[in-house]
């Protein structure tokens, strides 16, 4: 067990989805996906140290309790209850992904108790060994456990590690708008999609480290769900394009949309004209499209599962 005054403090990084696509939904409900996952620089922050006994979780939102429902607490409890660990943990997370956004918020935060109550308690486990328990808290925690660039099958647990991806620049923007991944995947007719993204032809592009041949096969199945019932997405990817972005794409089950660009001053410049800046010249420009706008960068794989 550690030392009582021992702490770890662990960032919990966003992910995107640079393709993604639905191939069939199976008889059990779930849906088959075939994506290109992307770990990038927006973070949570979790700080975790021994209690005496049982479970604390503290987040600095009034709009996201510590109890049961929340991942953080679900991942601790599992792993004590797994591993036999008969005193406590209290956990504080920080939040700065978007909630509710299709950045995997929850799912990262997750991923960061597996790392960091494995390093805490010194249980030992692999990588390997996280992401087979982690996947029975959600489909998307074995690939934050991972980070980095990867493909992800299955319903979301099959991974295939692939090169890091070229470096880029990033625009993330959120609308004020909250979407439910369950609304969007029951309304999706995953087994009449008539046209599927080119995800073997992204994977190679990766391989080859060419950014363009990644940009140009950028899509997502989901929009058509997502973007008939919110049109402001397609609105901020329209507006991402018409000011220097390579491409634009919806995350997950959206709404956050990115746009990624090849070089940092025009990422700068369209960050400026889309974030709302009161003291700003061009605020007649300001269209509202995004309450929540960041810049960022991909992470690689080893910053990604390190925590750092």
């Amino acid at each position: 067990m550690p030392e009582k005054s021992k702490t770890l403090t662990r960032k919990a990084y966003a992910k995107i989805n640079l393709g993604l696509d639905v191939l069939r939904r199976r008889q059990d409900g779930y849906h088959e996906v075939k994506m290109i996952m992307q770990t990038i620089s927006l973070y949570d922050t979790l700080t975790f140290w021994e209690a005496e006994t049982g479970i604390a979780v503290f987040t600095d939102r009034e709009d996201l309790p510590g109890d049961e429902h929340n991942l953080v607490y679900r991942t601790a409890k599992l792993l004590m209850d797994t591993y036999g660990i008969k005193s406590g943990v209290k956990i504080e997370l920080r939040k700065k992904i978007p909630m509710a956004a299709g950045m995997a918020g929850g799912s990262t935060d997750a991923a960061a108790v597996f790392h960091g109550m494995n390093e805490l308690y010194g249980l030992g486990m692999t990588e390997d060994e996280m992401c087979r328990l982690a996947v029975t808290i959600g489909a998307d925690v074995p690939y934050c456990i991972q980070g980095g660039t990867a493909l992800s099958e299955g319903i979301g647990e099959v991974l295939t590690k692939l090169p890091d991806a070229p470096d880029c620049f990033l625009l993330i923007a959120k609308p004020d708008i909250d979407v439910s991944t369950k609304y969007v995947y029951e309304n999706l007719h995953a087994n009449a999609l008539a046209y599927h993204p080119d995800i073997d032809g992204m994977r190679t592009a990766i391989e080859r480290g060419t950014l363009s041949g990644i940009t140009e096969r950028m899509e997502n199945v989901l929009e058509t769900v997502t973007v008939e019932k919110y049109p402001i997405i397609r609105e901020i990817k329209d507006f991402m394009m018409e000011n220097g972005a390579m491409n634009a794409l919806m995350s997950g089950s959206g709404p956050t949309v990115f746009g990624v660009f090849d070089t940092k001053e025009k990422a700068d410049a369209a960050y400026r004209l889309l974030k709302a800046d009161p003291d700003a010249a061009y605020q007649t420009h300001q269209t509202e499209l995004a309450k929540q706008v960041y810049t960022a960068f991909p992470v690689k794989r080893e910053q990604a599962s390190s925590g750092r």
